[in-house]
Parts: structure tokens; sequence; C-alpha cells
């Protein structure tokens, strides 16, 4: 090989190395960079024990109870991270941090945590529960809610109007001090975990707004206002939580579980948002109507909405619902109504509720032995076909763990005395002669523990 191929063979040679050694470096600056993102993100995030109990006495927490082994806790930590990130970056108060429940598990029990991952805010040591969307946004606005006062004050217009820009249901104290105000203040303070509530005095309303009584409590919803009426309506905290809805919305299964403790059916309008029908719209449109224009006949015992999708839906009746439907949820008692007939008009829709209400209408499914025994089996059944592996794994190591203890069990070598009695031969004794003549013999506690090992 002449000099000139020599030296290309090198450049060649030198070039490649050059460019692996390139292509590594961008390689580690890259990984460098995430890492340096990711780490002021999880550095917000505190990793508790149970010591952390002493923490909330007087401070500020937002905690995580997770497990490893949970797969939507391994989904939701990146979340968790930018909650953590975001709350420090406003300023807050509120201490984050997560804990590992399969580790502290009295922790676990102390706390009633039955799921993963349960969120919970600690205020003055006091625990409440989130349980809404898993989103960045939603737990934010939860802790910028819980952790400020339970009612907070509108001193101007200004704000008012700001505020009511920036919520779609308001509640509002008008008044100064009495009874109303404390009893106010106290329902505020146990389900400020829904909803904010404010106070005001009169002159800060809008003079569209007129109110024949001061003080009053008054709820600004769906472009309109209503007055609590403590005759019509009965308790203020039974007033508020069948009011913190709009009258027509949008449900997913985060609002069906917050609203199982308004005591309210849900009349639902189901249908598959990715292939509309003309029947699907035909059934929202009637019962936003009839959420709108029979309010006061209907909103105290039913809360109207609609869903996108029946994959709860079909958990909940055991069966696949056929898209577009109508259907009314007790949640109460998991029971649920279905029309008898196609719904062609709003006087066919107000026909099926009036049947809900006066019992004509049958209640299908129900939390009863049966009927949980039913769901656990359907729950089972739907989980094998959509993840087959993962089940038949989990279903094979309980079963398999039991096979290996009924083998040992069946298979164990019970002890032999007459082993027992050579080895004591070993060790220098003699065994009485059957005839009874003199020799040496086992001492006396030996020789008893050996036939009572023969009994056995």
């Amino acid at each position: 090989m002449n000099a000139p191929a020599v030296l290309r063979l090198l450049s060649a040679s030198t070039f490649c190395a050059g460019t692996r050694m390139a292509t590594l470096r961008s390689a580690l600056v890259c990984t460098a960079a995430v890492l340096l993102c990711f780490a002021p993100v999880s550095a917000q995030v505190e990793e508790l024990d149970s010591d952390f109990k002493d923490l909330i006495k007087d401070e500020l927490w937002l905690v995580e109870f997770y497990a490893p082994w949970c797969e939507y806790c391994l989904t939701f930590e990146p979340i968790w991270y930018e909650v953590g990130a975001e709350l420090k970056s406003l300023g807050s108060p509120v201490n984050v941090g997560k804990i590992d429940g399969s580790v502290h598990k009295s922790v676990v029990s102390e706390f009633g945590i039955h799921g993963y991952p349960t969120i919970k805010l600690f205020k003055a040591g006091v625990p409440f529960n989130y349980n809404g969307p898993r989103t960045k946004d939603d737990i934010v606005e939860f802790v910028n809610r819980v952790s400020g006062p339970a009612v907070r004050t509108l001193p101007s217009q200004q704000l008012f109007q700001h505020v009511m820009s920036r919520n779609d249901i308001l509640f509002v104290y008008i008044g100064k001090a009495s009874p109303l105000k404390e009893n106010y203040m106290k329902m505020a303070s146990e389900m400020i975990v829904h909803i904010s509530f404010f106070a005001a005095s009169e002159d800060i309303l809008p003079k569209a707004v007129v109110l024949h009584e001061i003080p009053s409590v008054v709820v600004f919803k769906d472009g309109t206002f209503f007055t609590y009426n403590e005759t019509q309506d009965g308790e203020l905290s039974a007033w508020v939580n069948r009011e913190r809805f709009l009258s027509f919305i949008k449900l997913d299964k985060f609002t069906l579980y917050s609203m199982g403790d308004t005591g309210k059916l849900v009349a639902m309008a189901v249908e598959d948002d990715k292939n509309p029908t003309k029947e699907g719209i035909q059934y929202k449109a009637m019962l936003e109507k009839v959420a709108t224009e029979h309010k006061k006949i209907y909103s105290k015992d039913f809360q109207f909405g609609h869903m996108n999708e029946n994959g709860y839906l079909n958990g909940f009746i055991m069966g696949e619902l056929e898209l577009p439907h109508i259907v009314v949820l007790n949640l109460s008692n998991d029971g649920y109504y279905l029309p008898n007939k196609t719904l062609k008009s709003t006087d066919d829709l107000l026909e099926f509720l009036n049947g809900v209400l006066n019992g004509s209408n049958q209640l299908l499914g129900g939390n009863g032995f049966i009927q949980r025994l039913q769901r656990f089996v359907y729950d089972a059944k739907t989980t094998v076909t959509k993840a087959p592996l993962a089940s038949c794994f989990l279903i094979s190591v309980p079963l398999v763990i039991i096979g290996m203890v009924i083998y040992a069990c069946c298979t164990a070598v019970p002890g032999n005395s007459e082993d027992d009695h050579v080895s004591l031969l070993g060790q220098g004794f003699t065994s009485p002669n059957k005839d009874d003549t003199p020799g040496v013999t086992l001492p006396a506690q030996q020789e008893k523990n050996l036939e009572a090992k023969k009994e056995d």
C-alpha cells in the first residue's frame, strides 16, 4: 500500500473515531440536560416517612400516598412533581411530599388509605381529601382553595366582578354578623374541598341583583342567581350540596364520584363523541332543556348532564350500554333506570323522569349481595379481556403459593423415634434388656422423653 493510501485510511479512521466521540458527547450532554431539568422539579417533592405526622401539626402539607407496584402511581409521578414545582413558583406555603404506603403501613391504616394514589391536604393536622381529576391545574386549584380561609371577603365591586368571571358557580354571604353567617362559616369549613365560598356587603352587588332580605346566602350560576330559603330548602349544607353544580354539565367518573353525597339522581345523555348521531344530539338537547326550563320542578331530585363514552357505565350496569342512550343513575345504591320506550320528545322524557320519581319505572342493578357478586364477576371478566397476560399472572401467583403449601404439608416426613434411640446409643447409653437383666440404662428423664416420642 502506498503512502497516500495509508494517509487516506488514517484520515478516515480518525474521522470515524471523531464522529463517534462527538455523538457520544452529544448523548451525554442531552442526558445531563434532561437530568438537570428534572432535578429541580423533583426536588420540590419530599419523600416522607411516618414522622411526617409531627410536621402536619404546624405546617401545610400536600401528601400523595403511593405504592411502588401501583402502575398508575408511576404514570402520575411526573404530574405530582409538576404540582410541587408549580406551588413553589407561586410562593405557596404548602409543602409537597409523598409516602410509600407499602412500607409505612401504620400510616396507611391511621389515615384510612384504601387505594393508590391517594391525595390529602393537611391543614392544622386536619386531612382534606382530593377526589378530583389527576391533573396539575385541578390539584393546584384545590390546594389554593383549601389552604386559604374557608370564606374569603370581597371588599369591592371590581373584585366581585373579577371573581364572578373566573367561577361558574359562586356562593356569597351578603350582610353583617348574624346566626346565618355563623352557620355559613361552619358549613364552608366542611365543604371547602368542593367549592369556594365568599362574603360581601350589600353595596358591592351589581344593580341587577335585588335581594328581598338581608342577610342572605346567594348562589350565582347559569347566568342568574338563587337565594337560600331555610323554610323551602332545609339545611344550608344540604342546599349548597345540591346547588354546587351547574344545571347541565359534562360528566366523568370523577364528577360522578363527587356527586355521591348530593342525594340526587343523575339523568344523563350518553353518546359516542367520536361518532356523533342525530339521535344523540337530540337526547342531549332534550335533557338540557328540561334542566333549564323545568329547574324548579326537577332540580331538587335530579342532576342533569351528558357523558361522551360508555366505559364507566358498562361497569355500572354490568353490560354494554347501547349508544346513544338516556339513563338515570342512583349513586346511593348503585342502581339505574332505563326508558321503557324510545324517547322522541321532551314530553316522553318528562314522563320517564316522573316514572322514576313515583316508582312506576323499575330500578335495576343495586348493591345487594347478589349484585355485588355479579359486578365482581363482570369486572374480573373485563380485566381478563383487556389484559390477559397480567390477569393470568395475578391469578397464577396465589395458586402456585397455595399449591406449594399443600405439597409441603403432604410430603412432610414425621420424626422417627427409633432414629432418636440409635443416636442416644451412640452417645454411650445402652438400652434395657428385654429380660430385665441388669445393664446400663438410660437416664430417667431421657427415657421418659423417648417413651413420649414413641407414643406420639
